[in-house]
């Protein structure tokens, strides 16, 4: 995972365009950090086989195979696809000290990620992705 915050976006649009491309649910999350409630989001429970993209540029982000119940309310992945996908930015709003997940290629806001909880999976990371910032591209069966 980078951490290279500073680096130009490799995807680079101004608000307005973003604003059009985007809902407005979107744009909060996507383009302002917000947060969907949790529960809501449409990849909270699935188990579709297939990959996760940057709902903002298409990126390829997560696998489903790294997809787990973390039972937080939304979807919960081990590990990001590449370590190049995502970029990790210390994040102390709301009066806390979490880590946010942005996608390197657009630096758009994912989610945050999360370590030493405990989960039985390889990493003991849960990245905590809000399912609006995801697309998912179902695997061809």
């Amino acid at each position: 995972m980078s951490s290279d915050v500073g680096a130009t976006p490799r995807v680079v649009k101004s608000e307005q365009e973003w604003r059009e491309q985007l809902t407005a649910e979107e744009y909060a999350v996507l383009r302002q950090a917000g947060t969907e409630r949790p529960w809501t989001g449409e990849y909270t429970d699935t188990k579709t086989v297939g990959v996760y993209q940057c709902r903002a540029c298409g990126t390829e982000l997560f696998r489903s195979e790294t997809k787990f119940d973390s039972h937080c309310g939304w979807p919960s992945f081990y590990d990001p696809q590449s370590s190049d996908a995502v970029i990790l930015k210390e994040d102390h709003s709301l009066g806390m000290a979490r880590t946010e997940v942005i996608c390197a290629t657009c630096h758009s806001h994912l989610g945050h990620v999360f370590e030493g909880e405990g989960y039985p999976t390889p990493t003991d990371q849960r990245y905590c992705i809000n399912s609006i910032s995801l697309r998912l591209v179902p695997a061809e069966s």
